[in-house]
This record gives C-alpha cells, sequence and structure tokens, in this order.
C-alpha cells in the first residue's frame, strides 16, 4: 500500500489558504528551518493550519504537534509520522 506523504508544497498551500502570507515573507525560499514566528505565523494561525490538515488528511494532530513543532520541517515530519501510523493500520 502506498503510504500518503505531506510536504512543504502541501504545507504551504495550507497555511497560504489559512492565514495568507505576510508581505516581505517568501514562502518559495528555503523556509523548512525557519521558525513559523519569523514567517509571521503565531498561535491562531498555527490552529487553523493543524485544523486544516487535520481535515484534509484524516488525522489528529496532538496539541504538542503544533506547539512544540517550531519550523515547517518539525511540522511535516509530525505529520508524516501520524500518516505512516494511519496507513499501518489501514493495511
Amino acid at each position: 500500500m502506498m503510504t500518503q506523504q505531506f510536504t512543504l508544497a502541501d504545507l504551504k498551500r495550507i497555511l497560504l489558504e489559512g492565514a495568507g502570507a505576510d508581505e516581505g515573507v517568501d514562502l518559495d525560499g528555503d523556509i523548512l528551518d525557519t521558525e513559523f514566528e519569523e514567517l509571521g505565523y503565531e498561535s491562531l494561525a498555527l490552529l487553523e493550519t493543524g485544523g486544516r490538515i487535520e481535515r484534509e488528511y484524516g488525522i489528529t494532530l496532538d496539541d504538542s504537534a503544533l506547539t512544540e513543532a517550531p519550523t515547517p520541517r518539525t511540522l511535516i515530519d509530525a505529520v508524516n509520522t501520524l500518516l505512516t501510523g494511519v496507513t499501518d493500520k489501514a493495511a
């Protein structure tokens, strides 16, 4: 069975749909290890992003997945860990 992956492109799309982007922030640059706060996304925007990810991917993010994921890389890793578990259970 093929494992669904959550990518940086997916995260950027969801961020832009939910909260937009601050002027002067280039989401097309190398942002994997840039803190969300530096990118202009604070806790409310991240909660909205988390809700969109949950609905779209059929997973439930632990509150700590958002609060302890300071960068896109850490959030992507947390989502992919959950997606792997969902795929494993379905197999």
